[in-house]
């Protein structure tokens, strides 16, 4: 039951913060949502690794509660974790906490409408990374969608309306076509609820029948391409990115580090937990040109970003191109492929929420994100400025820093796949974009950062508050923390993803 109590916690949180009067919200909020943290590190303190939730391994903290019947389908409160949802479910409650403080600043209107929406948007995450059942996943994905739509809306930029039309109207299509997909392939096996470890499992066994029409082969290859394509617009890869840089320019800091630290770690995810869990040998029919999507996404997003003068787009884009990274793990279907992803996951939540929270910490300073307009912040916001170039060399891949294992993973596992035809091929061409990452990173801090001082606003600059600062300070020290001690991830990681590499006759690292 822990964990229905930890969601209901975190949804009564909201609605006591939606209920609070605007000059306590910001408080309220933040104290509310240690609850969740608090509660995540208790699941972490008591885990015991047991395989894969889905293919037949323990399920931790699990609970079963039938719920109501459809058609024939049993739907459940079914929820569970196992050591590829666990450190989704921690990143997700550190950085609520830590995105609610860095909303002290910039957010001085409808205060209470906005911490409740970040919590109800947090509650919606959990239940995203938790839910074992398919329509109730369902429900919890689509409900992100609501809370993240008038947090754009409402608390963005100039263009927010377009931005958040935009964001609502990408992703609703593409979970409409993945659920096409998912629903043809329920419908083809011999089942009675939505359960995803049934589900699963009865796919594993090669218990599909037809569609109609369409034998159980093509059945397989169908719903996979829509259930990629459908995950694929959530995370996002080339060519259905171009949601992400609007929503990220338009949105407040705070919902920034939300959507670029959590909300596309959904579509990764759930390409994990979905395409390559239940139809692995609809993932290797697909691997090349799933690895063609990868690599170009690492390669065009930094390609994007390099072209770009306005500090959260080049970080927005950043992340298209490090999501590349994430697919290349999966498609590889290795033991460090698909743990070195999830992996990356978590570290590149952390790295992007920090430099998204730096960006923020300038422009609250300068009222600017055009590089061109100012250089030489290092001297008058040095703990910030500082903590920023941090950042940046851990979106680089510096050794002892969380990105630096993720990625390490990823080449290792992808470079000796059995899976990928060209395999070294296709990794050597996505490790080039390391260098476009330094090349545009690098050059962003050198003509923002260094240099003498130069501002084309009419603001005085002065160091960065303290709870400004200190969310900064967090996010880099579990960076450091997790680059030097991977293990206290990976290996539960590991744990849960080497069943999936079994599923397809061991493979290669």
């Amino acid at each position: 039951m822990i964990l229905g109590a930890l969601l209901a916690v975190t949804f009564a949180a909201a609605l006591l913060v939606f209920a609070a009067p605007d000059e306590y919200a910001p408080k309220l909020a933040f104290g509310l949502s240690l609850l969740p943290i608090a509660g995540s590190l208790y699941l972490w303190s008591a885990f015991e690794a047991g395989g894969n939730a889905l293919t037949g391994g323990e399920i931790a903290f699990s609970t079963a509660v039938p719920w109501l019947e459809v058609a024939g389908y049993q739907l459940q409160w079914y929820v569970g974790l196992d050591g590829i949802s666990l450190p989704l479910v921690i990143l997700t409650s550190f950085l609520t906490s830590l995105a609610i403080v860095s909303a002290w600043t910039p957010i001085d209107d409808r205060k209470s409408q906005f911490y409740g929406l970040m919590l109800l948007m947090e509650a919606n995450l959990l239940g995203v990374f938790t839910a074992l059942d398919f329509f109730l996943w369902f429900v919890f994905w689509e409900a992100v969608l609501v809370p993240m739509y008038f947090l754009i809306g409402i608390w963005g930029g100039p263009r927010r309306r377009y931005a958040a039309i935009k964001f609502f109207v990408y992703t609703n299509i593409a979970s409409l076509v993945m659920f096409i997909g998912f629903m043809m392939l329920v419908i083809g096996l011999p089942v009675n609820s939505f359960g995803l470890p049934e589900i699963s499992q009865s796919l594993a066994a090669g218990e599909l029948g037809s569609f109609f029409w369409l034998p159980a082969d093509t059945l397989a290859l169908v719903a996979f391409a829509a259930m990629f394509i459908g995950f694929a617009v959530k995370v996002p890869v080339v060519p259905v990115h171009t949601w992400l840089p609007d929503a990220h320019v338009e949105a407040p800091t705070p919902v920034s580090v939300m959507l670029a630290g959590v909300l596309l770690k959904m579509g990764t995810y759930a390409l994990l937990r979905y395409n390559y869990t239940m139809l692995p040998t609809q993932a290797e029919y697909f691997a090349v040109p799933i690895a063609i999507i990868a690599v170009v996404s690492v390669i065009y997003g930094a390609m994007l970003a390099l072209a770009q003068e306005d500090l959260k787009r080049i970080v927005a884009y950043s992340s298209v191109s490090s999501m590349g990274y994430v697919l290349l793990g999966l498609v590889a279907f290795t033991e460090f492929g698909l743990g070195g992803a999830t992996f990356q996951m978590v570290a590149h939540g952390l790295i992007s929420g920090l430099m998204f929270m730096a960006v923020g910490v300038i422009y609250n300073a300068t009222h600017t994100r055009l590089v061109g307009d100012m250089s030489g912040l290092a001297d008058r916001m040095p703990i910030a400025v500082w903590i920023l170039v941090a950042g940046a060399f851990a979106y680089m891949g510096l050794p002892l820093m969380a990105g630096f294992a993720g990625e390490f993973f990823i080449f290792v596992g992808s470079f000796g796949s059995t899976v990928l035809p060209y395999a070294p091929v296709f990794t050597a061409v996505a490790m080039f974009g390391i260098v476009i990452v330094a090349g545009y990173l690098l050059r962003a801090m050198q003509g923002t950062l260094f240099g003498p001082f130069n501002l084309e606003t009419d603001y005085d600059l002065d160091r960065a508050p303290l709870h400004d600062v200190a969310p900064l300070v967090a996010l880099l020290a579990a960076i450091i923390v997790l680059g030097v001690v991977p293990s206290l991830f990976f290996d539960m990681i590991r744990d849960a993803t080497v069943p999936l590499v079994e599923l397809l006759g061991g493979g290669a690292p």
